[in-house]
């Protein structure tokens, strides 16, 4: 009796194992859209130049002020991420304006517009890929 209930394991054991690669590929799949989601909108480097051109839209670097002093968006405004939370009132007559938040590779810009979200900003969206997807771009950069 043992040995069908050790046989009816080995056979369906594999099929358990399919069943957790596909829960495990199927959440990573998921995960960037969730994260994605939680910053807003996100823009490419042609929607960006139209928002800042026909919207005037303000441009927030949130990388450290080394990275920026190296090259940034004409006219971005730097406010770091480690000063967001405590300094994004500076900012308040933008918040029914676009603002754009550019950090070097997109990862710190979703999460300071979720911040910006939270304190009332109103059209927030993100660079996607970031200063680096400005520069492959070919786009003006100021040092």
């Amino acid at each position: 009796m043992q040995e069908v209930d050790l046989l009816r394991f080995v056979t369906t054991w594999p099929n358990y194992l399919y069943i957790a690669v596909a829960c495990a590929s199927g959440a990573m799949l998921i995960w960037p859209v969730l994260r994605r989601g939680a910053g807003g909108a996100s823009v490419s480097t042609l929607e960006a130049t139209l928002l800042i051109n026909k919207q005037n839209a303000m441009v927030l670097d949130v990388r450290e002020s080394a990275e920026y002093e190296k090259g940034h968006i004409l006219g971005a405004r730097n406010l770091p991420f480690a000063d967001l939370d405590a300094r994004a009132g500076d900012f308040d007559k933008h918040k029914v304006k676009p603002v754009i938040v550019v950090c070097g590779t997109g990862d710190r810009s979703g999460k300071a517009a979720a911040i910006l979200h939270r304190q009332g900003f109103q059209k927030v969206s993100t660079l996607r890929g970031g200063i680096g997807a400005w520069r492959q771009a070919g786009l003006p950069l100021e040092k």
